[in-house]
């Protein structure tokens, strides 16, 4: 991106304010960058790498570190003789078994807390316009079923990438953490709080929270920094790592790169935003389906082979609607 790009004035600012001038999808005056971090010294480049990747890292540690676990405490504290039973208890999967509901309330919280609250406000310290910055804007109908359309078709792909993940050699102390996770999803999933509760936890808050954080905001600075395709890889890439699921890096990656591809092209949070809520909600209808008929088990469901055809059909299908989306995204932002 051409340095310089950012640097002119616009007709609907005072001249001392500098719009957003390499986003197509603005409209009118465009997206002011009247924040207090937009007056520093620091070069786009320096700025939108350097708050990209802060923004992630603290979001990362407030949510895991600090706003979960403190939540989960007072949930426990305020039940009756809740912090004595927790000191009696040997293990985490027995916490689990026993504060399933406070862990799911907590970990959205901090979603909630953690995540989104924080990226919203690092995105006002660079515009008063929070959500034209972070690309909250209405979008065309055929941009969402599009992109409904893909993650669909993309599913048999991912699992098939999971498969090759799983086969990399990993560290026995990454493996023991990766069954620990694989556990504790599997207790929440089949948990019994009901499927309306565990979409809403599992997948609604997830969608919003992270579109927010990753494709919202952070993306947003590693595009300033240094164009949309870098901002799209980094932003799909460290998707995949957040998660710390080494066994799952391939197919979060791929799933993080379309989500960013999506905001990219359609200029708004809305398609990422489904995409993600359809990919997680499918996963906790699964889980619904396993818990309902006892013949299936999660562990081995999910290490199920996927033939060959539904793979080859799913990158077809996936192909198919990228190349309807490009150009028509072209066609109605120019419209």
């Amino acid at each position: 991106m051409d340095l310089d790009s950012e640097q002119s004035s616009d007709a609907g600012f005072p001249p001392s304010v500098r719009p957003i001038l390499d986003d197509p999808w603005n409209r009118g005056p465009g997206v002011p960058l009247d924040g207090p971090l937009e007056g520093t010294s620091f070069s786009i480049t320096t700025m939108g790498f350097l708050t990209g990747f802060l923004a992630l890292g603290t979001a990362f540690l407030v949510f895991q570190l600090v706003v979960s676990p403190v939540l989960l405490l007072v949930q426990i504290g305020l039940s009756e003789g809740g912090m004595e039973m927790m000191q009696t208890m040997s293990d985490t999967s027995e916490l689990l078994a026993t504060y399933t509901r406070e862990l799911i309330i907590s970990n959205s919280g901090g979603q909630l807390l953690g995540l989104a609250v924080p990226a919203l406000m690092m995105a006002r310290l660079h515009s008063t316009r929070v959500t034209g910055y972070i690309r909250f804007r209405r979008v065309d109908g055929r941009f969402l079923l599009l992109a409904a359309v893909g993650v669909v078709a993309l599913q048999p792909v991912v699992q098939w990438l999971a498969q090759v993940n799983q086969q990399l050699p990993l560290p026995e102390a990454v493996q023991a953490f990766e069954q620990t996770q694989l556990e504790l999803i599997q207790t929440v999933l089949e948990s019994g709080l009901g499927t309306t509760f565990n979409l809403v936890a599992l997948a609604l808050i997830p969608a919003f929270c992270e579109e927010i954080l990753f494709r919202g905001y952070a993306q947003r600075q590693f595009e300033r920094a240094s164009g949309a395709a870098i901002g799209i890889v980094l932003s799909g890439v460290l998707f995949g790592v957040y998660h710390l699921r080494p066994s799952q890096i391939l197919p979060l990656t791929v799933l993080g790169l379309y989500l960013a591809y999506l905001t990219w092209r359609t200029g708004s949070l809305w398609p990422a935003i489904l995409v993600h809520l359809i990919h997680n909600g499918l996963a906790v209808l699964a889980a619904r389906y396993v818990r309902d008929h006892p013949q299936y088990e999660f562990e081995a469901l999910e290490q199920a082979p996927m033939p060959w055809y539904a793979v080859l059909g799913g990158f077809a299908i996936f192909g198919g609607v990228l190349y309807v989306l490009h150009p028509l995204a072209r066609r109605i932002r120019d419209e």
